[in-house]
């Protein structure tokens, strides 16, 4: 069966997403996640020439690839300039160069104003340099795509012109990305048809949101290499996530590769982090929310034989299948989430419990598993999980030119306690007078880990505020959260539960 390799491109491609610029030691260890956890085949990790950072950025990654005897993983882009790209690409300690050519006549005679014949001499006298320096090459042809559809013939007088020299690797790129999928399977095939002894790697880019689909076509028409990015990183709209090609490759074509699954998810949230940019949460394979099941018949269905599971099972990317609690929930979801809590409960406290749930769905508050146990307490009403917590009152100010001042009432298991702060801002100040009570009264608290507040998109600002604090309690983190119209309110009430629940721990 034939193997597909994956060529990753992140580093270069990827890092020409608008905003988007990796540190030398950010790129130094997504290449090594790359390498050494997902098992690419290939890592395009920069263009030549782009600057001297850039090139001592090169040197740090080729030494350790040098070092673990993957040197010839690691490639470079670079230009049809006789020996520029070449010295550059060889003194950084690269031994694979992937020259980019025009592959469109519009583009060679458009931008190089250059004949066919003339830009292919320029490739040629690249191929001897390369071949005296004993770095290897492969052939980007870009702006493919528009060569094919506009001016095959110039691609046909290159690829036969080029077929028998030492070449690695023909990369076909969509490079506007306008390809759509019969042309990509008709184009690829063309070319596979047409020189069967030459390895052809295909680069998508996702203008139309195609390139995942155009990758399909492109693997059933016998193409051997896919360029993908890490969370779909790329120019524009940029290009095929590697996630979501692994997934069709293996489940689609029964197309194996080298990548490890189990390791996706975590190479992605990486990345997220070092780029800034946010995966979206409906994102195929590394959303947060793509193994959260939302409607009540569907937990049902899993309860009933996985009626509802598909290939796709979180646990293949290090991940886990999740049920969430809000308006939509039905029984089966709270008992799937009471069920990881190892609870039990009644028909009738479940038939509560779930009330419950959907109550604060309609209210647009967002119910996590670590609720959960909070809204089990409510409901049961009983003298092991009463509100042993409770906000007598408190009042907040704020001033031009003045700290927040707060002042605080609380009950805390029958004794009522009074306490005023001042602070950075007001729930500050909140925090530093409650805290101040529970160190005079020797009760421990938790450390603040996460504050997260949002509104409903295109929110006005009469809008309900959502706020969700996480908390770290000697090792154990949890979530609460609070709804309000005011965010401080909105966090108090979050304190609030959290105090509800340490207490009834």
């Amino acid at each position: 069966m034939q193997r597909i390799e994956i060529i990753d491109t992140t580093l270069r491609d990827g890092e020409q997403t608008s905003g988007v610029s990796f540190a030398a030691p950010e790129k130094l260890h997504i290449v090594r996640l790359l390498i050494e956890d997902l098992r690419v085949d290939h890592v395009e990790i920069a263009s030549a020439k782009v600057s001297d950072g850039e090139f001592e950025t090169v040197r740090r990654v080729t030494k350790w690839a040098e070092a673990n005897h993957v040197i010839e993983k690691i490639e470079v882009l670079g230009f049809v300039d006789g020996d520029k790209s070449l010295a550059w690409v060889k003194n950084a300690g690269c031994r694979v160069m992937n020259l980019l050519c025009k592959g469109s006549l519009k583009h060679c005679t458009g931008q190089l104003r250059k004949t066919p014949e003339q830009h292919l001499a320029d490739i040629q006298t690249v191929l001897d340099n390369a071949a005296a320096e004993s770095i290897g090459i492969n052939v980007y042809f870009e702006d493919w795509s528009n060569g094919m559809n506009h001016s095959p013939d110039y691609v046909f007088f290159l690829a036969d012109h080029l077929k028998n020299k030492n070449i690695r690797r023909f990369m076909l790129p969509d490079t506007l990305g306008i390809l759509n999928p019969t042309q990509t399977a008709a184009f690829c095939r063309t070319m596979v048809a047409r020189y069967p002894d030459l390895y052809f790697d295909f680069h998508a880019h996702n203008d139309y949101d195609l390139a995942v689909a155009n990758i399909y076509e492109a693997a059933k028409a016998g193409i051997k290499g896919i360029h993908v990015t890490i969370n779909g990183l790329g120019e524009r709209a940029g290009n095929a996530p590697l996630s979501s090609v692994v997934a069709v490759l293996h489940d689609q074509l029964k197309l194996p590769t080298n990548i490890r699954e189990d390791k996706i998810n975590a190479v992605s949230r990486a990345v997220e982090s070092y780029s800034g940019i946010r995966i979206p949460a409906n994102k195929p394979v590394v959303g947060e929310h793509v193994f959260t099941q939302v409607a009540g018949v569907h937990a049902d269905g899993d309860n009933k034989n996985k009626l509802y599971y598909n290939d796709l099972l979180p646990e293949r990317f290090g991940r886990e299948r999740l049920y969430a609690l809000g308006k939509n929930s039905g029984k089966a979801n709270v008992l799937k989430n009471l069920e990881n809590l190892n609870m039990e409960l009644d028909e009738d406290t479940m038939r509560k419990v779930t009330e419950r749930i959907i109550e604060l769905g309609d209210k647009k508050e967002v119910v996590t598993p670590d609720d959960l146990p909070y809204i089990v307490s409510d409901v049961l009403k009983s003298e092991n999980v009463v509100q042993k917590v409770k906000l007598l009152n408190y009042s907040l100010s704020i001033s031009k030119g003045l700290k927040p001042i707060a002042n605080i009432g609380i009950e805390i298991g029958g004794e009522s306690y009074r306490e005023s702060a001042v602070g950075d801002g007001q729930y500050d100040a909140f925090m530093k007078a409650l805290w101040t009570i529970y160190d005079r009264t020797g009760k421990p608290h938790p450390v603040l880990e996460d504050y997260n507040v949002g509104i409903p998109p295109g929110g006005r600002t009469d809008a309900l505020v959502q706020t969700v604090i996480t908390w770290n309690m000697n090792g154990n983190v949890f979530k609460t959260s609070g709804l309000d119209g005011d965010q401080t309110e909105a966090a108090i009430k979050a304190t609030v539960k959290m105090l509800n629940i340490i207490e009834n721990k």
